[in-house]
């Protein structure tokens, strides 16, 4: 096999070695995420309590155990993140957990294929010195069928994760070299059903802001057929 001109970190993290958590472990990993929640910074919102968490497969990576969690809120928000710990001769050790919250509900979004959550855990220095974010990226598909979920890192395969009780989790590299992470989705027979980047609303707010940089250059308006100018916020609305 010839050298690779995409010289970057892949299949860096162990694969799920637990089941889901259940009873004991997860009533003390509950604990944790349950801290981490009390200390967001609500910007004023009411969160409401917190109901049932929804964990997701655990993978290692460092030398730390990440273990994701989802819920939902009695004012329907979600909370998102992960606790994460070190594993030791005397068992799990050292437990930390982040999180944060979303309005932004996947039943809001009927365009949407899978439901992603994604936080950075670390970087990763390639050549040059150039860094890759090594991100923690978990979730659940939103349509039928699949059986493994990939991140691509400029269609190179960089981690990969069987659905657990349709629930997944990679740890990858991503915003290497200019290249963006895409999610993708697979079925029994290797069929792509899905994919998603991290970066799509972003990517259409940019799109959206040189839109309207091109229209302001242009006079404030685009030109119809017969002259008229036409206003380019009356045309979103």
């Amino acid at each position: 096999m010839p050298p690779t001109d995409r010289f970057v970190i892949s299949f860096a993290a162990e694969p799920p070695q637990e089941a889901l958590p259940y009873g004991r472990w997860a009533d003390t990993l509950r604990s944790y995420f349950l801290a981490a929640c009390a200390d967001i910074d609500t910007e004023g919102e009411q969160l409401g309590d917190v109901g049932e968490i929804a964990w997701f497969p655990d993978r290692t990576y460092g030398g730390r155990t990440y273990v994701p969690a989802v819920a939902r809120t009695t004012a329907a928000f979600e909370l998102f993140g992960f606790v994460s710990f070190s594993e030791g001769s005397g068992g799990p050790a050292e437990f930390e957990a982040r999180a944060e919250f979303t309005a932004e509900l996947a039943e809001s979004h009927p365009d949407w294929k899978l439901d992603l959550n994604d936080d950075v855990i670390g970087n990763w220095r390639g050549e040059e010195g150039k860094l890759a974010e090594m991100t923690l990226v978990w979730g659940v598909p939103l349509i039928p069928g699949g059986t493994v979920v990939t991140a691509e890192l400029a269609n190179l395969a960089v981690d990969q994760c069987d659905l657990i009780e349709e629930r997944f989790t990679l740890i990858a590299p991503d915003n290497y070299r200019s290249d963006y992470l895409e999610v993708k989705l697979w079925g029994k027979r290797g069929d792509e059903l899905a994919r998603e980047s991290l970066y799509e609303e972003e990517e259409e707010e940019e799109e959206e802001e040189e839109d309207e940089d091109e229209t302001e250059e242009d006079g404030g308006g685009t030109v119809n057929s017969d002259g008229g100018g036409a206003d380019r916020g009356a045309d979103r609305s």
